[in-house]
């Protein structure tokens, strides 16, 4: 009779710790609907705006296919070791969730410093974004989607610090599993985006 309680209380921790999890998980999905959001209104303002180059060159004159499509590899094996990554969060690898990730993390990085080198070569031909409503509307499509991606290499090097000193508990584990999922809708939004605005620029 005395451990009733015990097993009471042990019991409403762990519907506590469940309710958590789920209110987490929920505000997650939550803040992707509003990112997809913002993107769309975003991909619509490039889609209107793409041909107003106020008499100055237009995407098929400035972008380099070859270059972006190097960009895209390195992003879509980002997210490739990430999955990795999760799958041997889910087996308890320590040591392997750690090593896909820091993977993850340097293509993410590499992918940050090929669009910066972009942006910076644009600018400093004269081609920046208040040069003419097409180039407004690709820097802040373009830039939105860079910037989410340094948001996630941030969040990522966070979670690789925890992972490092404690072990891989159910909630790191949970925390790992949304930054892929994360990292995977910025994988979508980049290939919406090498479709629209790159690719689309040469057919």
């Amino acid at each position: 009779m005395k451990s009733t309680p015990v097993l009471l209380t042990e019991s409403n921790d762990l519907t506590h710790t469940h309710e958590q999890s789920d209110t987490a998980v929920f505000g997650f999905w939550i803040y992707i609907m509003s990112d997809t959001i913002i993107f769309a209104c975003l991909f619509a303002t490039y889609a209107v705006l793409h041909n107003n180059t106020f008499g100055g060159p237009g995407a098929r004159e400035l972008f380099n296919l070859p270059f972006v499509l190097t960009e895209t590899l390195i992003l879509l094996t980002s997210s490739f070791t990430a999955g990795l990554g999760i799958l041997a969060a889910h087996r308890r690898n320590k040591p392997q969730v750690l090593g896909w990730f820091i993977a993850s993390l340097v293509l993410g990085l590499s992918f940050l410093a090929l669009e910066f080198h972009e942006f910076s070569a644009l600018i400093h031909a004269g081609h920046g974004p208040s040069t003419s409503a097409f180039l407004s509307a690709y820097f802040v499509l373009v830039g939105t989607h860079g910037l989410h991606v340094a948001i996630g290499a941030l969040w990522m090097v966070l979670l690789l610090v925890q992972v490092a000193r404690k072990a891989l508990t159910e909630t790191n584990v949970r925390r790992l599993t949304m930054l892929s999922l994360f990292w995977h809708f910025l994988d979508v939004i980049w290939i919406l985006i090498f479709t629209i605005v790159y690719l689309m620029a040469f057919v």
